[in-house]
């Protein structure tokens, strides 16, 4: 974090709860200061970017000042310098009190500017990680494509065609965070077709390269606000020099890069499921029915008891995944034991959420139904997180393929 607008206050002594989180003092003093950043500054925009599907353009630059971007970034470049643990506490607290602008925040931090800064060269690192980390530039992930979700590499069909100094892109990419904002693009094409996915390589595309654009805005079910987009690159011409590493590695910085993003989704869980958690909680002591707080019966409380074994468990899970991807070295990933647990870390994560929130909506009864109530924002965002980043199916594949071998 900028050290220099925030504090890393350390409780004196770590209650209970701490401890069996197992978050050390600078940690939870993260967790802390993040937390009320979020809910001063986040929070008050949830409902009208839920609403409107409105993107709060100040949002970023304000997050930059304060500190929170490039986390895992040296300061050389602005960032923090701090560790993608730290990042995901971040994250966590973000999630708790506007997981829309949470989901824009991470597509950012991890998904472009924090894989640019692991594989990209020093020229390049300097003349895009200090705007990256400033917030007065946005970045996204160009990955998906229309015809190539689950099977992301193999079915890719966008090209980059060397052209003398330039490489010429053409083809789409489908449901990109950030997309209609982005000023950067991290964006993957197939250099060599017969190759396959050890064919791919990745540019850095700047918004107003010819040959861009962004075909429509997407209007989503839940995570409303952060905008979402379909790209075109039509004879796209991208310097040679934003190619990030050599030509037709692609797949080693795509394969790293979906573990530590499996890694970064478990916070966004997390977050949502502590504040449905908190909600209902509130709900159940002040929602009067036969004469008495809901709260009082059995069945009401059974739900709660639930949900909070299920908000630590994921906690705990979420946690330790984050430690053992926090070191990943550049090019690994893809394959071993923290590909295995960073998957079973999100799968986890949102499973146990769908959980979390199916009871969070039965508490509010009829006020859960309803689109305006918080809880059924929260509610709406579920989904998203078995399908992102592969599917629920897809990571138990990973996990039973790695404990195969």
């Amino acid at each position: 974090m900028n050290t220099s607008t925030i504090s890393l206050r350390s409780a004196s002594t770590g209650s209970a709860m701490q401890r069996f989180s197992g978050l050390s003092n600078d940690e939870q003093g993260m967790l802390d200061e993040a937390d009320r950043f979020a809910r001063q500054e986040m929070y008050p925009l949830s409902p009208r970017m839920d609403n409107e599907e409105w993107w709060p353009d100040k949002a970023f630059p304000l997050i930059g000042k304060t500190g929170y971007f490039g986390i895992t970034v040296p300061e050389t470049y602005g960032g923090a310098g701090l560790d993608m643990f730290t990042s995901g506490l971040v994250l966590q607290a973000f999630s708790r009190w506007n997981h829309a602008l949470a989901l824009s925040w991470v597509a950012h931090e991890n998904l472009c500017l924090y894989n640019i800064y692991r594989n990209s060269n020093e020229e390049q690192r300097r003349r895009y990680l200090p705007g990256l980390c400033s917030g007065k530039t946005i970045g996204a992930l160009g990955l998906t494509e229309p015809g190539a979700g689950s099977d992301a590499l193999g079915s890719m069909r966008t090209t980059a065609t060397r052209d003398g100094e330039h490489y010429v892109l053409n083809g789409s990419k489908l449901y990109i965070t950030n997309g209609p904002v982005a000023d950067v693009l991290l964006v993957y094409a197939k250099t060599n077709r017969e190759k396959g996915a050890k064919g791919i390589s990745a540019f850095i595309v700047e918004k107003d390269f010819p040959g861009f654009k962004v075909a429509q805005k997407l209007t989503k079910m839940g995570f409303r606000g952060s905008q979402t987009a379909e790209l075109v690159f039509d004879n796209c011409r991208v310097p040679a020099a934003n190619r990030v590493g050599e030509e037709d590695t692609g797949v080693k910085i795509v394969m790293s890069g979906l573990d530590l993003e499996r890694a970064m989704i478990s916070p966004i869980c997390l977050g949502i499921s502590e504040r449905a958690l908190e909600l209902s909680l509130e709900f159940a002591q002040t929602r009067q029915q036969f004469g008495k707080p809901i709260g009082s019966f059995q069945m009401i409380q059974s739900k709660l008891a639930d949900m909070f074994v299920w908000v630590e468990a994921m906690r705990v899970f979420t946690y330790q995944a984050l430690r053992a991807a926090n070191d990943l070295e550049v090019g690994g990933g893809g394959r071993g034991d923290v590909h295995k647990i960073t998957a079973a870390s999100v799968m986890f994560a949102a499973e146990t959420m769908n959980k979390v929130l199916n009871e969070a909506v039965q508490i509010h009864g009829g006020t859960g139904y309803i689109w305006e109530s918080e809880i059924n924002r929260l509610y709406r965002a579920i989904k998203l997180l078995e399908i992102g980043a592969g599917t629920t199916e897809v990571r138990k594949i990973i996990i039973s393929g790695e404990m195969m071998r």
